[in-house]
């Protein structure tokens, strides 16, 4: 029996284990500006997980402790307005396998 290929990528995220650092975000918005005049807000969309949220002001959220570390906001940004960096040693991504 051949395994089904196309796996929702909800089930991917459960076979995640995050170590969150509470003391340190490794991603940030440059210029709250920037975001508030940008009219397409691509990051809203281009994140697999969902990280950047709008708020009912139109401020940009960003759950960071769900980060994929996948870097699409580094180039996703039409702005370059996302400051994006690896977690610090010992906190972020563990994929669990099996």
């Amino acid at each position: 029996m051949v395994k089904d290929i196309y796996v929702n990528i909800d089930e991917k995220i459960s076979s995640v284990k995050f170590f969150v650092d509470e003391e340190y975000c490794h991603l940030k918005i440059k210029s709250e500006e920037v975001c508030l005049n940008c009219e397409r807000k691509p990051c809203l969309s281009f994140c697999p997980a969902g990280v950047y949220r709008l708020d009912s002001n139109g401020k940009i959220l960003i759950n960071y402790q769900a980060c994929l570390e996948c870097g699409s906001c580094r180039v996703g940004c039409p702005f370059n307005n996302i400051l994006w960096d690896y977690p610090r040693g010992g906190f972020g991504l563990n994929y669990k396998f099996g």
